[in-house]
């Protein structure tokens, strides 16, 4: 069998790392010895001749790649799929593997000239002619395995890599004799490692390990049972010894230099045709269409980074761009994925930045399920994020009630011909109704950003004190933005909620809150049981767990007084009796009860007491939480991570949200909502307040309530 094995090679007369094209090749441009690149060629050359016919194509003077004919094109049979050389430094070769391949009888297949594929180097057979493994990421296109299916009558299994040093497929993947794979894990993502696994069994998957990795192990050739490699670890040699090859050695560093060894100098060129094998592309495209200030939003930067970072690719179909900086660009782009599960994921990432399809798809109705079991929705259910969402119901498009993230569609009133869509959170699903599943008749609505938006809110994102410049000035800005929104909001009888933890009381911050809900600023205040405890602590003890909050020094005994004031306000009954006792005469939750401002304390699992008023029951809390957030214009969140997180995801895009942190991860957090909306200040929270008082002291037009 072995001895009726063909292939092609070419010899390295003009070999040299003549660019960077790679990796590899950083820091070794003409730094390759001819002399030992030679040597090392003849000896593979020699080994490979022992066990196979070796022909040989003429090199090129001016085309130092030339050498590694892996990436002349693909084989099977009398057929040769051309290569499309992804670097021009490459594109010159094409013209003499073609005439080679032609010279020999093959009938030969050429891509579209804009559509890279770099043959046998990321397309590797089974060698059980099962079906044809393909590569894509770095030097191949995704949409070039369709081609490869119809033209080959194969199956054809798209893997994506994803690590630079693996550009090409055979850097990283070796199938052998007997349905054995040598392969390195970490060169793929979890789609292509989880399909891999699906397609070989456990055991006769040979994973190696990053050392023999770069030392390119799964750059062999296979012949029969021999696997020719550059080089091979004591580990690696048992491996395939177990599954019955015998590896042989040829050093190859010379090639190493330029991203290459023992595979990449070959092709194979008389694969065999298996008959009872036909054509399967599980390739999947669709077009979408965006709109919007594309380009200063950054949004279709973001969009083709998804579809990449995704597992997919993309093609820009068309693009038309806004003239004046107020116009919006509007984008056809085409999307690849190697499977329909990639692609369902890939749209609904898409559906969330505000994509439509613009083919049949836009017309069609969403696919509802009905509720099966309370509280448990159907599998395949769409989640929502902020952004307003519509959907499609009977041919009309129905705007989405109570729009937050993390939800399911809940569908009533089909029966009625009113159909209603709510967002639900899975414990709310009710027998009766409907949840959407798919993504198909779903779009969202994204607010257009543009570039003078873009700017105000980038100066708004910044850490105080953080650069060689000082923030100082740049904070006092902000504050006077936000100050400046808090006297519209008032003035207009809208609705501001205020977030806040106990690092409010600790950095002297409770004063300037107190002072907030007192001149009308604050309209709901949500927490937790410690920014109650601490705001009543200090208003009884004047100290904050424990410390003295005029002299900064812990008093005796103060390591009691949180507990001291639970217990006091459980003894008046709650925060509100305590207040009607004269118990409680100043501080926060005073001057919410004095101005009837509503409140709500979420509980944990590591509160003391708790306080009469703090919610235990979370599903309550969330409840309650919600209720106080509806209709909510401004939201400002005061160093309270899981309950500024908490309120983040339950809010709709379109609210302002101010998130206020010391700790920068809190702000990014909120940040990576993707609402245009926000605003993070990453400063100490007692000195935010203090600023914003300020200038809300300076603001002209003083505040009178309306008769």
């Amino acid at each position: 069998m072995t001895a009726q094995l063909r292939i092609l090679m070419c010899s390295p007369d003009h070999y040299d790392v003549d660019y960077v094209i790679n990796p590899w090749m950083e820091g070794n441009v003409h730094k390759s010895s001819r002399d030992r690149a030679v040597e090392q060629w003849q000896k593979l050359y020699k080994v490979l001749k022992a066990r196979a016919i070796v022909d040989l194509v003429e090199p090129a003077k001016g085309w130092p790649d030339m050498v590694f004919t892996a990436n002349a094109g693909l084989v099977l049979g009398d057929k040769a799929v051309l290569s499309r050389f992804y670097h021009k430094e490459r594109q010159g070769e094409e013209p003499y593997f073609k005439a080679w391949f032609e010279q020999n009888g093959f009938t030969v297949y050429e891509l579209p000239k804009d559509l890279p594929f770099e043959g046998a180097g990321d397309a590797l057979f089974d060698r059980e002619g099962r079906w044809l493994w393909a590569g894509y990421g770095f030097r191949s296109e995704l949409d070039s395995h369709p081609y490869l299916a119809q033209w080959l009558d194969i199956e054809v299994l798209s893997l994506h890599l994803v690590d630079e040093r693996f550009y090409h497929l055979d850097t990283c993947f070796c199938p052998l004799e007997g349905g054995y794979l040598l392969y390195y894990p970490g060169a793929f993502d979890a789609y292509s490692n989880q399909l891999i696994e699906r397609r070989v069994p456990a055991a006769k998957r040979i994973a190696i390990e990053e050392a023999d990795a770069v030392n390119f192990a799964c750059n062999s050739v296979n012949l029969g049972q021999v696997v020719v490699m550059n080089k091979a670890s004591n580990s690696l040699k048992s491996a395939l010894a177990r599954a019955g090859f015998e590896v042989v050695e040829t050093p190859l560093t010379e090639f190493l230099k330029a991203g290459g060894a023992a595979k990449c100098l070959t092709l194979r060129v008389n694969e065999p045709v298996m008959e009872d094998r036909h054509a399967v592309a599980g390739v999947e495209t669709r077009v979408i269409q965006m709109q919007g200030h594309l380009l200063d939003s950054g949004l279709i930067n973001r969009a083709l980074d998804l579809i990449v970072e995704g597992g997919g690719s993309f093609q820009v179909l068309d693009f038309r761009l806004g003239e004046q900086r107020q116009s919006t660009s509007a984008a056809r782009i085409k999307v690849s994925a190697p499977s329909h599960e990639v692609m369902e994921e890939l749209m609904a990432q898409l559906i969330d930045l505000g994509a439509v399809a613009p083919d049949d798809r836009a017309e069609r109705d969403a696919q509802l399920e009905p509720i099966e079991l309370p509280g448990v929705a159907p599998d395949d259910f769409y989640v929502t994020t902020i952004y307003p969402t519509e959907v499609r119901i009977r041919g009309q498009w129905v705007r989405l009630q109570n729009q937050r993230m993390d939800g399911a569609i809940a569908i009533s009133g089909l029966n009625e011909g009113q159909p209603v869509a709510r967002c639900k959170l899975l414990r709310d699903l009710e027998l009766g109704e409907y949840v959407v599943t798919g993504i198909d008749g779903i779009r969202t609505v994204r607010k257009a950003e543009a570039r003078g938006d873009r700017t105000a809110r980038e100066s708004q994102e910044f850490t105080f004190m953080g650069s060689g410049v000082s923030s100082e000035r740049r904070v006092e800005l902000v504050v006077e933005q936000i100050a400046w929104e808090l006297r519209q909001v008032r003035e207009r009888r809208g609705k501001t909620v205020v977030v806040a933890g106990p690092v409010v009381i600790h950095t002297g911050g409770g004063e300037h809150l107190s002072r907030l809900i007192r001149e009308g600023y604050v309209h709901a205040l949500l927490g937790g049981n410690a920014i109650a405890v601490h705001d009543m602590e200090q208003a009884l003890m004047g100290t904050s767990l424990g410390v003295d909050m005029k002299q900064g020094i812990a008093v005796r005994g103060g390591h009691r007084h949180h507990l001291k004031t639970i217990n006091t306000i459980r003894r008046c009954g709650n925060i509100a009796k305590a207040v009607e006792q004269g118990v409680l005469t100043n501080g926060i939750m005073y001057e919410c009860v004095k101005q009837d401002v509503p409140f709500v304390l979420a509980g944990s699992i590591r509160d003391d007491g708790p306080l009469p008023d703090t919610v235990t029951d979370m599903v309550e809390a969330q409840q309650a939480y919600a209720q106080l957030l509806e209709g909510a214009d401004t939201i400002i969140m005061l160093s309270s991570m899981l309950h500024s997180i908490g309120v983040g995801n339950m809010t709709p895009a379109g609210v302002k949200l101010v998130c206020v942190d010391i700790n920068p991860a809190v702000v990014t957090k909120l940040a990576d909502r993707g609402s245009l909306e926000s605003v993070g200040v990453v400063t100490d929270v007692g000195l935010f307040l203090s600023l914003l008082m300020r200038q809300l002291d300076k603001l002209e037009s003083p505040y009178e309530l309306a008769v």
